[in-house]
Formats: C-alpha cells, structure tokens, sequence
C-alpha cells in the first residue's frame, strides 16, 4: 500500500518582508540612501530589465528564511520593474542582484558589514559599494575570477555596470551619470523645478497647464 502525504502537515515557509529595522538611523544616513535609488531610478527609467530597489529583503535560498540580507541599494538587471515585498530569486529566474550599495550609519560595526561582504561575495554580487557619510569614507569591490576583490580606490573609479561615475572629495563623494551630470538630491530638483516655474509664470506662462 502506498501512503500519500499528508499536506495538512506541511508547514509553509513565510518569507517575512521586513526585519524590523529601520532603513537608516540618521538624516544623513536616509539623503544618501534616498539620493542614490531615486538618481538610478532617473538612469535606468526607459529600461523595463532593469530592477532598482532600497531596503528590500533579499532571499538567495528557496526554502531558508533565516538567509537573508537587506542591501540599503540593489540593482538587479535581467529583471522587470514591478512592486515587491522582498526579492526572492528563485521566482526571479535566480538571477542575482549585481550592485548593491551599503550607507553606513554610526551603529554599523566591522563584523556586521563584513558579514555582509561574505554574503554578496558568495551570492554572486558583481559590485559592492560601501560609503560612510559620517566619515566620507568610500570603498568598493568588483568580482574577479572567483570572489570579490577590494578597489583600491574608488576616486574616478568607473562602474562597470551601472556606467556612473565616483570622485572622492570634500565635504563628500560625488556621483556622476554617464553623460557627466551630478547626481542630485531630491532637494536641489525641487528647487530647480520651482526656478523653471517661476521663469515660465514671468514669461506669462502657467506652469501648470503644460
């Protein structure tokens, strides 16, 4: 006689879509964070392949909710834009996300974030950028022959992925599109839009209505 299972007593894996933490511990930590997803947002908006991502759980391993990781940026190419509770990559066609930024906070300790290093050095990161505004102090990894190799600066470095530039500087880094342009901040934009509006009210034009 051949028993059959009893799917009563199978218990679903739930793959939580927070950790409980919040996604930064300061305004600065927050700008920086903000600044980078909404400026690659603007850079990959005409691409639909491309997946852009801030505080979002990323789940490697079908089956083990315990193995995760929250990268404060992800960029994942080969996958569609769309709303997300978590990145789960085997609903993903287990692609991997490729860049992943790390913003620091004053409470980040050495064998957390190295923890985090192993995590993407053993789940396929191609990428890893590590900033901490408090100290502007950069760094970054790109993914040689078998594992993750540590720039040895990130000054005028290049992204071989994303295209964006980085220049190390006081007060802080700067980031560049591949045209040149800065990033900006969700601050200046504004602020540019309200001097394009009140060009166009002098010119006797109703922002508006266009």
């Amino acid at each position: 006689m051949v028993s059959q299972l009893d799917k009563t007593n199978v218990t679903e894996i739930i793959y939580p879509d927070s950790d409980g933490q919040p996604m930064a511990d300061s305004t600065l930590q927050f700008r920086w964070i903000t600044t980078i997803k909404t400026n690659l947002d603007w850079l990959f908006r005409n691409q639909s392949d491309v997946f852009v991502a801030g505080d979002l759980l990323w789940y490697p391993v079908e089956n083990d909710n315990k193995l995760r990781q929250s990268p404060d940026i992800m960029v994942v190419f080969g996958r569609p834009k769309g709303e997300r509770g978590s990145y789960r990559q085997w609903l993903e066609n287990n692609i991997s996300p490729q860049v992943v930024f790390e913003i620091l906070s004053r409470g980040n300790t050495l064998t957390e974030m190295a923890k985090k290093q192993l995590f993407y050095d053993r789940y396929g990161v191609e990428e890893y950028y590590l900033y901490d505004p408090h100290k502007n102090d950069a760094s970054g990894g790109i993914r040689g022959e078998n594992q993750l190799e540590i720039l040895e600066t990130l000054d005028n470095w290049v992204s071989p992925r994303l295209g964006i530039r980085f220049q190390l500087g006081e007060p802080e880094m700067l980031l560049f599109y591949p045209d040149g342009q800065a990033f900006t901040s969700y601050n200046k934009e504004k602020q540019r839009a309200e001097r394009l509006a009140n060009k166009l009210r002098e010119l006797g034009l109703n922002p508006d209505e266009i």
